[in-house]
Order: C-alpha cells, then structure tokens, then sequence
C-alpha cells in the first residue's frame, strides 16, 4: 500500500478531517539523511479538522503524530504539518 494513502487512512480514521491535503515530496530530499530510492519518506500534510478545536499548535501536531506512530517509526522520515480547525483562516 502506497504511503500516502495509509496516512490518508489513518488520519481519517482518527481525526475525520473536513480537508486533508497529502504530498509526497521525497523527491526534493534525494540525497539527504531518511531518503530512501523508493521515495515516500518526505510528507507534507495540511488538515483540517474540529478535533483541533482549542488545541495548541503542539498539541495539534502531537494527535498526528499519535496517529502515525507506526508509519513514523518504520518509514517516514519527515512531516511537515499544517493543522486547522474549521474556520481558521488558511
């Protein structure tokens, strides 16, 4: 199963996001410490969802993290996140 749709996955399930925006941009770190030649190591995320509601950006950051922990362990070497809750000016 292709990477990004396993964050897709799990991101829907434990957030159910208004908006998830997935990009692979491994291709950008060829070279670089965690790239790998099959790519899918570089991700960037933009999400929207009420579960972010009245929390801090960290906090934010930490329930993506939660719900990538295994993918973080094993594959990816980086994400870069944006995380709003509806309303939030983008």
């Amino acid at each position: 199963m292709q990477m990004a749709h396993r964050i897709r996955e799990r991101l829907t399930s434990a957030l159910n996001p208004e908006r998830l925006e997935i990009v692979d941009e491994s291709h950008r770190h060829a070279g670089h410490a965690g790239a790998r030649p099959g790519g899918e190591t570089h991700f960037r995320v933009e999400i929207v969802a009420a579960a972010f509601e009245g929390k801090s950006r960290l906090d934010r950051q930490r329930l993506v993290y939660a719900a990538l922990k295994d993918e973080m362990s094993q594959q990816i070497h980086a994400l870069s996140l944006v995380t709003r809750a509806p309303g939030e000016a983008g």
